[in-house]
């Protein structure tokens, strides 16, 4: 009776040592898996690399329309062409869900220098905390190598404000660059904007894009 006692009792400790081992581990994983946020830099043509010292925090799968409105062209062999008068977009994560919209607005970031005044800005703005951060085109690329003939090019762009949500959230405060890459579709019609008579005609493209979302490394925030 006392041998079975016991053998009973070591079957439990062995049990309580193999869950309290698998809980550690699983532990263990999860802290790795909370701080392992480190996403890797896309492959990009040369001119779009973003410069050392700064990593990719957010990642977001673009779809939506490129807008375009018929307007004269000094550029142009008709005097006519459609121009780009805003994207319109919604950023999802792998899960699909909704991150952050794309679209222009006018730069109201007071303490950006030098002041832009309300210039209108291409925009992102999170779908939670509504923070935004406007930025510039710094490098554009239609490197064939990257780029499908059928889309339209892949950017890098640079910070020019932000903005903190109404509750001051900043999901996107700490926006330093941004680069637009894995496009597809979104070029301007060839057709229907070459005379007087077209202008002010709006063309909404459909497109998809990834974007990656830089922020200063942690060694250059001390």
């Amino acid at each position: 009776m006392t041998d079975c006692r016991s053998k009973k009792r070591k079957k439990t400790a062995r049990l309580m040592l193999t869950t309290c081992v698998a809980l550690g581990l699983a532990l263990t994983v999860g802290v790795r898996a909370a701080h392992a946020d480190d996403i890797p830099r896309p492959r990009v043509p040369g001119p779009l690399e973003v410069e050392d010292g700064n990593e990719v925090f957010r990642v977001g799968h673009g779809v939506g329309t490129q807008n375009y409105v018929c307007a004269t062209s000094t550029t142009s062999l008709t005097g006519f062409a459609f121009s780009l008068f805003t994207p319109q977009a919604t950023l999802f994560d792998d899960g699909g869900d909704q991150l952050i919209t794309h679209f222009f607005s006018p730069n109201t970031d007071p303490h950006v220098q030098p002041p832009e005044f309300g210039t209108i800005r291409v925009t992102w703005e999170d779908s939670r905390d509504t923070s935004r951060v406007w930025a510039f085109l710094v490098q554009q690329s239609l490197d064939e190598k990257f780029v499908r003939k059928d889309a339209v090019a892949w950017l890098l762009l640079k910070e020019s404000g932000v903005d903190v949500g109404p509750t001051g959230g900043d999901r996107l405060t700490k926006t330093t660059f941004i680069q637009r890459i894995n496009t597809a579709g979104g070029l301007a019609p060839t057709t229907g904007c070459s005379t007087f008579g077209d202008v002010g005609r709006r063309a909404f493209v459909p497109y998809s894009a990834d974007y990656f979302f830089y922020k200063k490394s942690p060694l250059n925030n001390r």
